[in-house]
């Protein structure tokens, strides 16, 4: 882990493997529809039954793989968003070079936000430890029993998350709901909390009763805008 606000050079020639990096509009949390630039590594330690980006795991390869100064290079370079989004698969998987590219990226002077999507199987201490840069939050993707994956969640990152992170669960059954609901009774947090439909057996209408119904006043609907503006299967948007 980088132990300064700014990455060692030598970091910068750290390689890591690839799947793309496009700018579009943020389809979701906090920053939905702020222009972003998506910097999306290749490789998953889960398997959710629902994922939309198989493409970024095994059995498929990694398209290519890129220093972390041509990454930054093409960040600076190629776009114009202030915004970043850290994405996979999984973007903290790689540990420690990981970290160098969230540094990395943080350190670009204009950016004024950079968001990771973690799965919320990868502890985030080390990386709240050592990356102290303002510019860095954390979006954990909490899978609930229906991802297949719930038995993989590192219940500690709760009480690490910050004011400014959010948790997103993914919601596909009234299972998954009352699981949520439970989890954020059982392990309070400071971030914000993202219920978002699967919207093939939880249509968004009926998810917004449910919210209701339970009272969930501190909890926010999280509705995926690429899916709406684009082809859900569509890449690079």
């Amino acid at each position: 882990m980088p132990d300064k606000d700014t990455a060692p050079t030598e970091g910068r020639s750290i390689r890591l493997p690839m799947v793309e990096i496009f700018e579009t509009v943020e389809g979701e949390g906090t920053r939905a529809g702020f222009p972003t630039v998506f910097v999306r590594l290749f490789g998953c330690n889960l398997r959710c039954v629902w994922c939309d980006t198989k493409y970024s795991y095994p059995p498929a390869e990694a398209e290519f793989t890129m220093t972390i100064e041509d990454i930054v290079s093409q960040v600076e370079l190629q776009y114009k968003a202030e915004h970043i989004c850290m994405t996979g698969g999984e973007p903290l998987l790689y540990g420690s070079r990981s970290a160098a590219l969230l540094q990395a990226l943080c350190d670009i002077e204009r950016i004024k936000d950079v968001h990771v999507e973690t799965n919320g199987a990868i502890d985030l201490a080390p990386f709240l430890r050592d990356i102290h840069s303002s510019k860095a939050r954390y979006i954990m993707d909490y899978k609930l029993p229906d991802s297949g994956e719930n038995f993989a969640m590192l219940h500690d990152n709760f009480a690490l998350l910050r004011e400014q992170d959010e948790v997103k669960f993914v919601i596909a059954t009234d299972r998954d709901f009352d699981a949520a609901v439970q989890t954020l009774k059982d392990y309070p947090t400071a971030a914000l909390a993202l219920f978002s439909p699967v919207w093939e057996s939880m249509p968004p209408a009926k998810l917004v009763e449910k919210m209701l119904a339970s009272g969930l006043t501190g909890v926010k609907l999280n509705l995926q805008l690429h899916k709406i503006i684009w082809d859900p299967a569509k890449r690079g948007v």
